[in-house]
């Protein structure tokens, strides 16, 4: 039977020591990561009601009004494409005051309908 050193006492809470900060920001970047991916389909989603809302014959306020709705901060704009009502929109997802991600969305419908 082996004894036991005391040059190992505490190893086990050193070698938690320098792995925790890199667990945690590995947890907080995929925490944000996924906040990002919400952020993009909210946007995609905002812009395709505006696109139909155009579409129907409403007023470019109303459609933009709609987006900042969903996603606070976007930048909207519309074009008119042959008989396509077109909206854009561009943001940033930001993680943890450092990592800005642009997000951009496009959607068209088509123009004159019910």
């Amino acid at each position: 039977m082996r004894k036991k050193v005391d040059g190992e006492r505490g190893s086990v809470a050193a070698e938690l020591a320098i792995a925790l900060p890199a667990v945690v920001l590995a947890l907080l970047l995929g925490a944000g990561a996924l906040g990002a991916a919400a952020r993009q389909v909210s946007l995609q989603d905002a812009v395709a009601d505006a696109a139909r809302l155009l579409g129907r014959g409403e007023d470019a306020g109303t459609a933009y009004a709609a987006v900042t709705a969903s996603v606070r901060d976007a930048q909207v704009s519309s074009e008119l494409r042959g008989d396509l009502s077109c909206v854009s929109a561009r943001t940033d997802a930001v993680i943890g005051h450092v990592i800005r991600i642009p997000l951009t969305a496009s959607s068209c419908a088509l123009s004159g309908g019910l």
